[in-house]
């Protein structure tokens, strides 16, 4: 087997590389790269043959990376997203996205009030195709391949650039008559010995509410009756008269104008959920990446039942 004699082929050997080392073996690589696990262990023998090294330890059930394996990793990391980026700065960041987009999505968000900049992204950059993951879950951006999420709720990871687009109002709604034959609660103290459903995601035993006249604060526990992970399940449980739950007010218009559900204390609210796109940090972002993110920040405001982040900065890194 010959050494690679091309600078292409260096790289390419590097990339493969890292591809192993980052997904943690073979077939994760090679199912990244969109080629075969032989081709993956054959480009990996002539980078160790070039090196004269031994870069990876491997047995039946584990892959461990050398003393030079690290070494190796670092510096093609380093070589790659510089060599990007002086692609970029030479081509002076006007070359049109292309290459495939690979973006996590919450459920709920992603079926519907998302679909809409996705469209328009792929409209305006036809040489991008996009792989539109459904997850609720954080990815793990390196062994998944992932360009971007976009994720509701708290992000703490500083590893990762956080880009707050939106919040999203949460509502207390439940069934017609499920509180009796009296009116709809209009104050929370009238809430805490209903039967709850509840969002694991963001609220399990105890419920937060706010006041929106005055600030104020009411705070107690619930045993659920049922909870869930599914903002699509916690709806329609709701619906079902199973009792009552917060919801994303953009999930339940359709339902609160039919008169399926009724937002019950209406002045009082959970806290609203903020709206990030977020991915890894890096030297150097990929045309179809940033084109997604200019997008994605221009619509999420203008989505229906969301409105702009309430506070200035919106940009962690």
């Amino acid at each position: 087997m010959s050494a690679p004699t091309t600078t292409s082929d260096r790289l390419e050997l590097l990339q493969t590389f890292i591809r192993i080392v980052e997904s943690g073996s073979l077939s994760a690589a090679a199912r990244l790269l969109g080629t075969t696990q032989p081709t993956v262990s054959r480009r990996l023998m002539l980078l160790e043959q070039t090196l004269g090294l031994r870069l990876l330890q491997r047995s039946t059930h584990a892959m461990k990376l050398t003393e030079a394996g690290e070494r190796c990793y670092e510096h093609a990391r380093n070589l790659l997203e510089t060599w990007q980026a002086i692609e970029a700065d030479l081509r002076d960041d006007k070359d049109a996205p292309r290459g495939t987009l690979r973006v996590v999505v919450p459920h709920a968000f992603g079926q519907e009030q998302l679909i809409a900049p996705l469209s328009e992204y792929l409209r305006e950059h036809p040489e991008v195709s996009v792989e539109w993951l459904l997850h609720d879950r954080q990815p793990d951006f390196i062994a998944d391949g992932i360009d971007c999420a976009i994720r509701v709720g708290t992000v703490n990871d500083p590893s990762l650039v956080a880009i707050r687009l939106a919040e999203v109002p949460r509502i207390v709604v439940a069934r017609p008559g499920l509180w009796g034959p009296n009116d709809p609660p209009t104050r929370a103290s009238e809430l805490e010995h209903l039967p709850w459903l509840a969002l694991r995601t963001y609220y399990r035993d105890e419920v937060q509410l706010t006041h929106a006249p005055s600030g104020e604060e009411a705070r107690f526990a619930i045993r659920p009756r049922m909870s869930t992970d599914s903002l699509y399940a916690l709806r329609n449980a709701a619906i079902g008269g199973l009792g009552v739950g917060i919801v994303s007010a953009w999930v339940v218009r359709d339902d609160l104008r039919r008169g399926d559900l009724v937002h019950i204390a209406p002045e009082w609210s959970a806290l609203p959920l903020p709206v990030y796109l977020v991915y890894p940090q890096a030297r150097f972002y990929p045309a179809r990446l940033r084109a997604f993110a200019d997008i994605i920040r221009a619509h999420m405001p203008t989505l229906s039942g969301v409105r702009a982040p309430s506070r200035a900065s919106d940009v962690r890194r």
